[in-house]
């Protein structure tokens, strides 16, 4: 009796183990583009917790050190799903009709550092202080035509200086951008703080401002190609999970801040310990570094529009597209 049971036992193991192995095949498997940042903290969130694996899906994270290339690759095929920072790159391929933008993610917003405006040792010495004083300065950034650039566009029209009078130097990363600023190449970048914090901790560089403070937007989406839309189950299920990861973060970290700093305690510290794992910086940095994403996921569709606009004035885009031809509708919360 004894032998049958462990038999009939071996067998009900090996039926779960089998149970366990289908479930994983039938897994929807999705690779998804994102930069080390915390404006990509939901997508850290749904990784870790096991949200993505809990709704059927297999996700690997391929990370990157630009926008650009993620919109790149989710066009190639490389990855599924892009979650980055918008670009004019992006913005000229979603017009092609390569890419579509299925929802919102980071925006720049008064009270949240993430991008921000630094200068080098040698020009705040010689008198540039403020964000004002940009005009006419050298300035580091990953790409032409990338949200950095944007950002001063916005800038220059706030303080009535002309774009055309900055010298841009566009140096195809972030930590290309922060080596030319602490080598005194060029008079300041834009960075993100969680690149920008190691300069200034090691006294090369000095910070001028946020961008959120000075001109607020909707900086960041989740796209991804026709192809992938065809898959509507994979889609669904990714947003939804998405969209479950937006609130928690929100209520958790975004609702507890004050003055641009998230409190260390027992509710907060397990999501800012997986935000500190996936940008690889300590929890005592990640606390002043927390991107706002609105809750629900929404999308600033009028905004969307207004950074087209721009950059086919400033011809950074191709011309004769619009937000309208580039959203996915039937994804898109707008806001």
């Amino acid at each position: 009796m004894i032998g049958i049971a462990r038999v009939a036992a071996a067998l009900s193991l090996l039926s779960m183990m089998a149970m366990g192995t289908a479930r994983a095949e039938d897994a929807l498997k999705a690779k998804v583009g994102v930069l080390r940042l915390s404006s990509s903290a939901p997508v850290f969130i749904a990784q870790d917790k096991g949200y993505f694996r809990e709704a059927g899906l297999d996700v690997e994270l391929k990370f990157f050190d630009a926008a650009q290339p993620i919109a790149v690759a989710t066009t190639s095929g490389d990855v599924d799903f892009g979650v980055t920072a918008f670009t004019a790159g992006l913005y000229n391929l979603a017009g092609k009709g390569v890419l579509k933008v299925i929802g919102g993610m980071s925006r720049e917003k008064a009270g949240y550092p993430l991008i921000g405006y630094f200068a080098s040792n040698n020009a705040y010495a010689a008198g540039l202080k403020t964000p004002k004083d940009l005009a006419g300065k050298r300035i580091a950034m990953t790409q032409v035509g990338s949200s950095f650039h944007y950002s001063l566009g916005l800038l220059a029209d706030k303080y009535g200086f002309k774009l055309s009078d900055v010298k841009i130097v566009p140096l195809q990363s972030l930590s290309n951008a922060a080596a030319a600023l602490k080598g005194e190449t060029v008079d300041a970048a834009l960075l993100p703080i969680s690149t920008a914090r190691k300069l200034m901790d090691d006294g090369g560089a000095k910070f001028l401002g946020w961008v959120g403070d000075e001109t607020p937007w909707q900086l960041g989406a989740v796209f991804a190609s026709p192809k992938t839309l065809t898959n509507k189950a994979l889609v669904t299920k990714f947003l939804g999970v998405l969209a479950k990861a937006d609130r928690e973060y929100h209520d958790v970290i975004l609702a507890s801040m004050k003055d641009g700093v998230a409190p260390i305690n027992d509710k907060t510290r397990p999501l800012l310990e997986i935000i500190a794992k996936y940008t690889n910086l300590p929890v005592e940095q990640v606390v002043g570094n927390c991107a706002y994403i609105d809750p629900d996921g929404k999308l600033d569709v009028k905004n969307v529009d207004n950074q087209i606009k721009w950059l086919q004035e400033q011809g950074f885009a191709d011309k004769g597209y619009d937000a309208d031809t580039i959203i996915a509708k039937d994804y898109v919360k707008a806001d």
